[in-house]
């Protein structure tokens, strides 16, 4: 049955447009066969064509949408992705490189105190005129803010604030046990500076040392010097209330829906196109075969082998996603037809 859908497919696949926004002569790109994806048959392929359908029916190309609604009447995901699409390994030079992500859940309040003295801003009118707007530093310290009434909330620490805007997306547990759930609402487009990759510069950590825990134990650890690690990067991330999204569901992605744990991954869109499924290869201490689906997007993702793996939400899930900086490959399922269009005609 499907490879008769799939016949019927070809002719609306070809109509559809190609990436094309990676149009970087360095990048390149290589059409492999299933069996070449290690540990692709052991893998879970229904969990992975279930959080493909949280997103599919987003994706607006003609391709894309005949192959969501074949996913809603299939009984077999393996055979359905096998069948329609084809892996594809996009390069542009650079090594593959995995991190992990988490949502954060901090302790706050809807009002400030002596304890909770930290703002979580949302993005102000001038910042989404101007880009890049002002620095972590002015923007923290220079008063702009003040007196607005853009405080979402305010949490008892400026370290895991820190690391909240890292991650996009967090809880925020009040003290009556209620939560709100924030995520991402702009930033002021300036470079993303790595806190981690400053201290390893200056000699204070070695590179195996660089876990977020270890990070943040030496900001709270150094009363001058932390809080001056932090305006190094002065990428500054505002927030907007989803407070929509029930609490046993992931927190909003770049899709604006639910990301599901050691499912969903944050990429680059300028290769990786947001709702694909993607074979990743992660080596390391803890390697992991297993097919994800791209569905975030990080301001320090960047790059055609570059995924961040959302773990989940929680301390236990940072400590976990905290572990991982690991080589390896990302594959990228593309439509077939939208495959073969990436290849050079002298290959066709």
């Amino acid at each position: 049955m499907l490879r008769a859908i799939r016949a019927a497919l070809v002719a609306a696949v070809a109509m559809a447009g190609t990436m094309g926004s990676a149009d970087d002569l360095d990048t390149t790109y290589e059409i492999l066969d299933f069996d070449s994806l290690d540990g692709w048959a052991a893998d879970d392929h229904s969990a992975a064509l279930s959080v493909f359908l949280n997103t599919c029916g987003d994706l607006n190309d003609p391709d894309w949408k005949s192959l969501c609604a074949v996913a809603r009447e299939t009984t077999d995901a393996r055979d359905f992705f096998e069948l329609f699409f084809r892996p594809v390994v996009i390069s542009d030079g650079g090594d593959g490189l995995f991190t992990g992500y988490f949502e954060p859940e901090l302790e706050g309040s809807l009002a400030p105190s002596q304890r909770f003295r930290y703002p979580l801003y949302r993005m102000p009118t001038e910042a989404r005129d101007v880009s890049p707007w002002l620095p972590r530093r002015e923007i923290l310290t220079s008063g702009v803010m003040e007196g607005r009434g853009l405080e979402i909330a305010w949490v008892d620490d400026p370290v895991e604030l820190f690391f909240l805007q890292i991650q996009g997306s967090g809880r925020i547990r009040l003290p009556d046990g209620r939560h709100i759930r924030v995520g991402y609402g702009g930033a002021n487009g300036q470079p993303y500076r790595s806190i981690g990759q400053e201290l390893i510069r200056r000699g204070s950590m070695e590179a195996h040392q660089a876990s977020a825990e270890r990070i943040k134990d030496w900001v709270r650890g150094n009363p001058f010097d932390g809080p001056e690690l932090l305006f190094h990067n002065p990428s500054y991330v505002f927030f907007r209330e989803v407070s929509e999204v029930p609490a046993d569901r992931g927190p909003l992605g770049a899709m604006n829906r639910s990301i599901t744990s050691m499912r969903s991954i944050a990429v680059d869109p300028a290769y990786t196109p947001l709702g694909a499924p993607v074979w990743i290869e992660k080596d390391g201490n803890a390697p992991l075969r297993r097919l994800m689906i791209a569905q975030d997007t990080g301001s320090a993702i960047k790059g055609a082998q570059r995924a961040d793996i959302f773990f989940g939400t929680g301390d236990m899930a940072g400590l976990e996603a905290g572990k991982v900086m690991d080589p390896g490959r990302l594959v990228v399922l593309l439509p077939i037809q939208r495959a073969y269009a990436l290849l050079p005609e002298s290959v066709l």
